[in-house]
């Protein structure tokens, strides 16, 4: 058979391809629980932006499912295995500060601009172009292929968990949803919370008092601004003067605003995605150490002091006890993504924690649960998704790090990360692209953009490593 050229098959539907993918830009498919039904559960814009791609598969002659409006796939090929490639449709919400209409797609200097340009629409139609030029160029497979289409990405994997309930578990597949070459390891991720048990002793009326303390509003970033209502008749001057000293020190910007006999004190912080908390500075923490050295009420100074003393200048949890690395994934972190401190009801702290593959899980929460103990707080867990990893020689990797380097000319490295995508839902998946090395990541940010020239050459790598996977 004629070597096939594959940049110049995408090149031949470009115009087409732009197209489909502005198209399914201009869905703003948010999660939006206001407004469902049994027809769109988790919103209406996520049903338009499924149905979309099912539609549009079916006119190019795939085998089309819609599984209870919450996830599909499209399938060709014909065989015992499966190859699954794992897309998402929804996205997060657009936030302030765009250059353009966040669902414009406005093309401009060589890029298309919208939400959902890189994370994960653009490739999820690269991919879908992929799939496409192999059934037009009527080449043989001995595996199915099916794209899998999630609308929960964002949130909480509802697609996938309803998806394969009932769906079959494809043999091997990758993920076109994070950063090329081959990310062939993530962290597990662990949610969960330490609750401070309750003081229901009498309280006697203090000078000073915090009223309340709040930060963040997603365990899964760093926060980026806290602030704290505190109860200190005659102390307001000196307060505002050591809390001016305390941001000073540490280069923060700091507000201090008296309100009649309260103070009430901000810290702007700056956000990262919480699986590197060393990327951001976690305002809750800087102030509940300031909080920490104040002369307050015993409850409150057991949670601040536990922040201070364990959490503060530490997201490996050394101070905690759990700090742990291997050569696969690299360091443990710890993210303190959500604190609050009320009056009334006692403190508690949210957390995402990333832990390399090989950390012993069960070991690590009872360390936490012992200490949590003896320092008065419960832990709660919210939700744990183990650690991912395909072994380096196995058919997929080597498979897909042969197209890659023949595509680029560049060595096909292994990477890890401390994220999650939809590649750890399969037993053998990996996350395979769009991001080439050196590129810029915006995901989730303001004018996210997929530059035009990267889309295409995504689309000739995932057609070669399609047809690769199942000929």
């Amino acid at each position: 058979m004629t070597e096939i050229n594959w940049q110049k098959e995408v090149e031949n539907r470009k115009g087409d391809l732009l197209k489909d993918t502005q198209h399914l830009l201009h869905i703003r498919s948010v999660l939006d629980e206001e407004s469902t039904s049994p027809e769109a559960p988790l919103g209406k814009g996520v049903k338009e932006a499924l149905e979309f791609m099912l539609q549009l598969g079916e006119k190019d002659g795939f085998t089309a499912k819609n599984v209870d409006h919450i996830a599909g796939h499209l399938e060709m090929g014909q065989g015992d295995d499966l190859v699954g490639i794992l897309c998402h449709v929804d996205v997060v919400p657009e936030g302030d500060g765009w250059s353009s209409d966040p669902y414009g797609a406005e093309i401009r200097d060589g890029k298309i601009f919208a939400r959902g340009a890189i994370d994960d629409k653009g490739p999820t139609m690269a991919a879908y172009y992929a799939m496409k030029i192999i059934k037009e160029l009527g080449l043989p497979l001995n595996k199915r292929v099916r794209m899998i289409i999630g609308t929960d990405e964002e949130s909480e994997w509802r697609c996938v968990d309803r998806y394969f309930e009932t769906e079959e578990m494809p043999t091997l597949g990758f993920a076109p949803d994070a950063d090329f070459p081959i990310i062939n390891a993530e962290k597990g991720i662990w949610d969960f919370s330490i609750k401070q048990n309750r003081d229901t002793a009498s309280r006697a009326k203090v000078e000073l008092d915090i009223v309340e303390f709040t930060s963040g509003r997603r365990r899964n970033m760093v926060p980026d601004y806290a602030i704290a209502r505190l109860h200190a008749p005659g102390q307001l001057d000196e307060l505002t003067q050591r809390f001016k000293t305390f941001t000073e020190k540490h280069s923060l910007n700091g507000k201090a605003t008296i309100e009649h006999e309260d103070i009430i004190l901000e810290v702007e912080g700056v956000s990262a995605h919480g699986m590197e908390p060393n990327n951001g500075v976690n305002a809750g923490l800087y102030l509940a150490a300031f909080l920490s050295g104040l002369a307050i009420p015993q409850q409150a100074k057991n949670y601040f002091t536990f922040v201070h003393d364990y959490l503060f200048g530490d997201s490996r949890g050394n101070k905690l006890g759990i700090a742990y690395s291997d050569e696969i994934t690299g360091d443990l972190t710890l993210n303190a993504g959500i604190l609050s401190y009320y009056k009334e009801k006692g403190g508690s702290i949210s957390f995402s924690m990333r832990y390399p593959v090989t950390f012993q899980w069960e070991e690590g929460y009872k360390v936490l649960e012992s200490t949590g103990n003896r320092l008065g707080f419960q832990i709660e867990s919210d939700s744990n998704s183990g650690p991912h990893h395909v072994k380096s020689d196995s058919f997929l990797i080597k498979t897909l790090q042969r197209v890659y380097e023949e595509a680029t000319g560049q060595k096909a490295e292994l990477l890890s990360i401390g994220g999650g995508t939809y590649a750890r839902s399969l037993e053998e998946g990996v996350a395979f692209g769009p991001l080439f090395p050196g590129s810029e990541d915006i995901a989730h940010q303001k004018d996210e953009y997929i530059d035009i020239d990267d889309l295409l050459k995504a689309a000739a790598i995932y057609a070669h490593a399609i047809y690769e996977l199942a000929k």
